[in-house]
């Protein structure tokens, strides 16, 4: 798991908002940047519709949010359509920025082992340093907590 505290991996990555999005374009910006498995499934949309739904308040604190799964960015352009995602997704196909942030691993579902995405929220503060990890996430009151730690560390 990455360090807290540490300056947080560099990335450059296919955007929902077209071409590629560094996460130095972000420096000034508290960043939101939450790993999630799949466009479309119940839990990764109540996530979205959570997040969306805090936008006002986020930009209120001068934070910006960032969703990333190894979807393409067709699907991601459909999901955020669908949801009225005001928040870029960044398609990362081949894992490689999910494995630096420590959200690619081993899952077990339905008793069978295999490699995919770690549900984790990552805090970036303006200065591009990591501030607060949440690993293993559990979808519900996560946006609430997300805004808690958001709310405490900028406002």
């Amino acid at each position: 798991m990455l360090a807290v505290g540490k300056k947080a991996p560099a990335f450059w990555l296919e955007s929902s908002r077209g071409g590629k999005l560094r996460l130095s374009e972000l420096l000034g910006k508290w960043v939101v940047l939450y790993a999630y498995p799949r466009d479309n499934t119940p839990g990764c949309t109540r996530e979205a519709e959570g997040f969306r739904d805090a936008a006002a308040e986020l930009d209120a604190l001068g934070a910006v949010v960032l969703g990333v799964s190894k979807d393409s960015i067709a699907s991601h352009l459909r999901f955020g359509e669908k949801l009225g995602l005001d928040f870029i997704l960044l398609s990362d196909p081949e894992a490689k920025m999910l494995e630096k942030y420590g959200a690619w691993g081993e899952k077990t579902m339905y008793g069978k082992k295999r490699m995919g995405i770690l549900r984790s929220t990552f805090l970036i503060d303006p200065k591009g340093k990591l501030v607060h990890v949440w690993p293993k996430v559990r979808v519900k009151g996560h946006v609430a907590e997300v805004m808690g730690v958001l709310r405490e560390l900028a406002g």
